[in-house]
């Protein structure tokens, strides 16, 4: 089978409109708060969190957020990771409550 291209265009650019988020990150005083409200939920919905495993650890909570800035180029400063860390496992991991 041959395909070609010849003659054919562009029909535009292409754009898609998502639905807003409803979902928001559980507030908290904790310092990791503010910047993963700024920094976390530019690119993944909060709903995300939400759906991680509350028995997940530290470490996974590390992982996750190296991942996002390593993969996803999400702007997280290296300095506001262990604050981002804290707050993600102390309201959604293994650490709630404590």
């Amino acid at each position: 089978m041959l395909l070609t291209t010849a003659g054919y265009t562009s029909a535009g650019v292409k754009t898609i409109n998502l639905p807003p988020d409803g979902a928001q990150l559980k507030a908290s005083t904790l310092p990791g708060y503010e910047k993963a409200r700024v920094n976390c939920v530019a690119c993944p919905s909060a709903e995300y969190m939400q759906y991680q495993p509350p028995t997940a650890a530290r470490p996974y909570w590390e992982n996750m957020v190296k991942r996002m800035k390593a993969v996803f180029k999400a702007p997280i400063a290296d300095e506001d990771m262990p604050a981002i860390v804290d707050y993600l496992v102390k309201t959604y991991g293994n650490e709630q409550g404590q």
